[in-house]
């Protein structure tokens, strides 16, 4: 999934991320915030079909859906202004590899 964001506190402006690392997002929020984190779009369990015989494993108006459900997670998560100061938050939105042993704090301003 390609992330983009016009928020100023974030300077990167865009980052691609896997469905795991929204898993990541939300299991560390969840741990180190008073946050209410919002709930992720469920994992393919039957839009997956091995025995489909083609290459595409996801079908589309699922593959949509999550989409879908992954900009509304990102998008209250990173609107929200006190999980917008999480490490977890910035680490997840602009970082190019995710750190997932990062020490958790708050995101100091200068």
């Amino acid at each position: 999934i390609r992330v983009g964001t016009n928020l100023p506190i974030f300077k990167l402006k865009e980052s691609v991320r896997r469905y795991s690392d929204f898993e990541w997002l939300r299991s560390e929020l969840e741990r180190e915030s008073k946050v209410i984190v919002p709930t992720l779009p469920g994992k393919a369990f039957l839009s997956r079909l091995p025995s489909r015989g083609d290459d595409e494993m996801f079908d589309d108006s699922f593959t949509e859906e999550r989409k879908q459900g992954l900009e509304q997670f990102i998008n209250k998560v990173a609107g929200h202004p006190l999980a917008q100061n999480k490490r977890c938050v910035h680490t997840s939105l602009q970082d190019e590899i995710i750190d997932k042993s990062y020490t958790p704090s708050k995101i100091r301003h200068a």
